[in-house]
Formats: structure tokens, C-alpha cells, sequence
């Protein structure tokens, strides 16, 4: 690539280190152009038609853009299409001084690639470049000592539980005001001092509440002693158990508003109910979703590649818990056994929900199990890694 084609100092010409990848360290190629036909010309030499993931750099060596394909050089070769000109790869391309991909195995390996770098890199064009209605965010309960939910785009690891991503900024607003309103749970500022009511004082004083929440009856009051730890954490544990597709309350209550509101004439009420029931719906399928691949997703699935290289992950409550490669002989399948001894008991043990090491990989796994219902015919449970399995690997690196 010539030199002068990416002007910064120090630009981004490699991905990083891959944790879920138990194979070689992949490489990276990388081909750049003043113009968007020198770009293509070299595309169409050097990129093969395999899976993996692709990243678009400006002219200072900034990463702009990821993206993945299963087939690499037929996704790279649309962005110059003559269709996409005045479209979101139009303007891709016309920022674009060099473009860099990193095959992997499998098009489930690119899409856990792809989700890594934008959370990494967080390019302007996979953020800025979307309209914020559709920017994914994740619905989280967590910022102790009080429990509340809020959303966020990067989920902090010390939450009580993390769902999403979910779209549309507007209506999970909406749904996290109803949410913390419905289960009782603070909204404020964690600059805000809490005082629970058993905490022993030298003083009596007389804590006020930070709004008016508590005389409305929507917050316990953590702030001014209203309600002891325990009678918060009650709360915050039926608050979890609606993540976990158990409970209704916040659909029933809202509902019963709304039509109390439209028997009272009281339809501007009604109108906001309406509303939020339509955004506690969304929010509620989500987390149905999710909440199946968590109850249904947990075994190894034996992921095939286009390379010899063949992958096994340990799927656990529906996210990617550990990754290994798929043994090519019997030496290295017996070599594979005390791994696969601590993967039946990391199963046996039960899923740690939302806190895992890939925790955000939820998603990623629910998607492509729904849409790819016959990979789940690769799937078994680590006690099951025996000769029929080892056999069932064999028979698709071969192929």
C-alpha cells in the first residue's frame, strides 16, 4: 500500500488479539487508493470470497468503519456500486483511503468479530452514522447501594443484570421511566446520598426526599430512610424477575391506567398509557427472546469452517463462555478431554446470568440460532464429545 495514502501518524492497521479465537493469530491485509476505483481494482485482485470482517480507514488512518459478510470480496465490491452512491456506503467510500479485512472460519465467527471491534473502536460511522432511533443500547439494573434501571451503550460490569441491545431511544426512555415507577425504584443522580431505615444515626435527623417521587408513591425512598435495605432489595429482585420473562406486573398495571384513564375521559393520560404499554410490549419481547436462549442455549456447538480451522464453543445460557479448537486426530482430541471435563461442570453449574466474560454475546447467539435453525444439529452436550461427535468433525473439515 503506498505510504502516503494514510496520513496520520499511527494508524489502525490491525484488529488486536481475538479471545474467541483459539486458532493462529489471523492476518490482516490491507489495501489503499487516493480514489474509490483504485480501491475496488485492488479488492477484485486480493479479496477472497470467504467469511469475515472488514474495516474501512480515512486518510489519517482512523477506523471509520467495521462490518462483516460471509462472503468478503462480494460485500466490499457492493459499496462501489453505482446504486450505493448516494446511499450510507456511498459516503463510506468517499471517506475511505484504505480498506483492511481478517478472514475468519465461519460467518458465526465474524459476526462474534464484528460485535468485538465495534465495541472496541467504536467507529463513527457504525455510531454517528446511525440515526439515533436506531442506535442499540442496553436496558440495565444495577448502580448500588440503590438499585435502579437505566440505559446505556456500553453496560458497566457491576450491574445486577444487563438485557439487550434493544433499539429506539425514545420508547426504552419510556419504558425505563415506567419500569423504575412501577417497581418503585430510584431515578436519581448517583451523586445523591442514601439512607436506608435501619442505618443507626447519632443524630435524629430528618432525611428529605430528593423529589416527589415518594409522595406519589413511585420510589421506596432510599434517600430519606423510607424503607429498609431489604424491603428495597425485594424491589429490585421482582424488578429481575420481569428481565427474566416472569413477571407481568409492569404490562398489567400500565394497562389497567390506561383503561381506567379512557373510562374517566381522562384522555390525554390514556394517550401516554397507550404509549408506554406499547414500549413495555417491545421491551417484554426482547426479553422473552432472550430469556429462551438462556433457558435453551447451553451445550458446545461444533462450528465448521472453509479452512481446517473448525471451532468448538461453549455455549452457556445462550452467551459464549470458552472456545476451542476442534480436534483434527485422536491425539488431539485427547488432549481436548480435561478441557471438556470443566466444560460439563461449568454447564452442570448453571448459568451466571449477565455476567459472564462475553456476556454480550446474548445476542449474537440468540440471532444465529433463530436464524440458522439447523446448526443446532451441531450441537452437544460436553459428555457427548465422544466418537460419533469427534466423527461428525472429521467428516466436515473434510468437506
Amino acid at each position: 500500500m503506498d505510504k502516503d495514502v494514510l496520513l496520520g501518524h499511527s494508524p489502525v492497521t490491525d484488529f488486536g488479539i481475538d479471545p474467541l479465537n483459539p486458532h493462529p493469530r489471523r492476518r490482516i491485509e490491507i489495501v489503499g487508493g487516493q480514489r474509490a476505483d483504485e480501491l475496488r481494482s485492488q479488492i477484485l485482485r486480493n479479496c477472497p470470497r470467504v467469511p469475515g470482517v472488514y474495516g474501512m480507514l480515512c486518510r489519517r488512518g482512523e477506523l471509520i468503519y467495521v462490518g462483516k459478510s460471509k462472503s468478503l470480496r462480494s460485500r466490499l465490491l457492493s459499496y462501489f456500486a453505482d446504486s450505493n452512491s448516494e446511499n450510507k456506503g456511498g459516503r463510506i467510500i468517499e471517506s475511505t483511503r484504505a480498506i483492511q479485512w481478517e478472514t475468519q472460519p465461519s460467518d458465526f465467527a465474524a459476526l462474534l468479530r464484528e460485535q468485538q471491534l465495534i465495541r472496541r473502536y467504536s467507529p463513527r460511522w457504525n455510531v454517528q452514522g446511525v440515526p439515533q432511533r436506531q442506535r442499540p443500547v442496553y436496558l440495565c439494573l444495577g448502580r448500588q447501594p440503590a438499585a435502579t434501571f437505566f440505559l446505556t451503550a456500553v453496560p458497566p460490569k457491576d450491574c445486577v443484570a444487563v438485557e439487550g441491545p434493544f433499539h429506539g431511544t425514545k420508547r426504552m426512555n419510556i419504558a425505563v421511566d415506567a419500569l423504575n415507577k412501577v417497581f418503585r425504584l430510584r431515578d436519581c443522580s448517583q451523586q445523591q446520598v442514601f439512607h436506608f431505615a435501619e442505618q443507626m444515626q447519632l443524630f435524629d435527623l430528618d432525611h428529605r426526599a430528593g423529589c416527589l417521587r415518594l409522595e406519589l408513591d413511585t420510589c421506596m425512598g432510599p434517600c430519606a430512610a423510607a424503607c429498609s435495605r431489604e424491603a428495597y432489595d425485594v424491589q429490585v429482585n421482582a424488578a429481575q424477575s420481569f428481565l427474566d420473562g416472569f413477571n407481568d406486573e409492569p404490562l398489567v398495571k400500565i394497562r389497567d391506567q390506561m383503561e381506567r384513564a379512557a373510562e374517566n375521559r381522562q384522555y390525554e393520560l390514556a394517550s401516554r398509557s397507550r404509549d408506554t404499554l406499547k414500549s413495555l410490549e417491545y421491551v417484554n419481547r426482547k426479553l422473552n427472546y432472550l430469556a429462551k436462549a438462556r433457558r435453551d442455549y447451553s451445550f458446545v456447538y461444533a462450528a465448521s469452517s472453509f479452512d481446517g480451522c473448525s471451532t468448538w464453543y461453549l455455549i452457556r445460557g445462550g452467551e459464549v463462555a470458552d472456545v476451542l479448537p476442534a480436534p483434527r486426530n485422536p491425539v488431539e482430541y485427547a488432549e481436548l478431554k480435561p478441557k471438556l471435563k470443566v466444560w460439563q461442570a461449568t454447564l452442570a453449574s448453571g448459568a451466571d446470568r449477565g455476567h459472564g466474560r462475553f456476556s454480550e454475546t446474548l445476542s449474537v447467539v440468540a440471532s444465529w440460532f433463530k436464524k440458522n435453525r439447523g446448526e443446532l444439529k451441531r450441537t452437544f452436550a460436553p459428555e457427548q464429545s465422544g466418537r460419533k461427535y469427534f466423527r461428525r468433525g472429521l467428516s466436515s473439515i473434510a468437506s
